[in-house]
């Protein structure tokens, strides 16, 4: 049997976490077994998961397989395209200035903040009663 030629990225986002397959094809996107649109409802969301492949302009020539779980939708959609640019990166590695110029090989650090005991939340507090 022929070997499947594919190239794999993991993208993260707040706590969401996108495992990409980028496999030579027609452009076919799925995600989490569903149509790329019928899985991400808005224009945003759809714009920002396709970035990496319109800016390298390889949309048609690839199918993408996504698996992503943990987090919202919004998170999902920027796992995505963080789990796109890596697997493109692995099968051109030229195209990594380029993405990396746009910001899609970093990592965005920024996380919920954990609520500390004796408090409300992280950052709130109980009311204060001086008498």
């Amino acid at each position: 049997m022929a070997e499947l030629v594919q190239y794999y990225g993991t993208g993260r986002r707040k706590s969401a976490v996108a495992r990409v397959f980028l496999r030579p094809g027609s452009g076919e996107f799925k995600v989490n077994g569903k149509g790329f649109e019928e899985y991400f409802v808005t224009e945003a969301q759809r714009q920002s998961a396709k970035s990496p492949l319109v800016l390298t302009e390889t949309i048609a020539t690839f199918n993408v397989v996504a698996n992503v779980s943990g987090g919202g939708v919004n998170g999902q959609a920027d796992a995505v395209k963080m789990g796109l640019a890596r697997a493109l990166q692995e099968f051109n590695a030229e195209l990594r200035g380029k993405m990396k110029a746009e910001g899609f090989m970093t990592r965005d650090a920024r996380m919920k903040e954990r609520k500390k005991y004796g408090q409300k939340g992280a950052r709130k507090r109980f009311q204060f009663s001086k008498r």
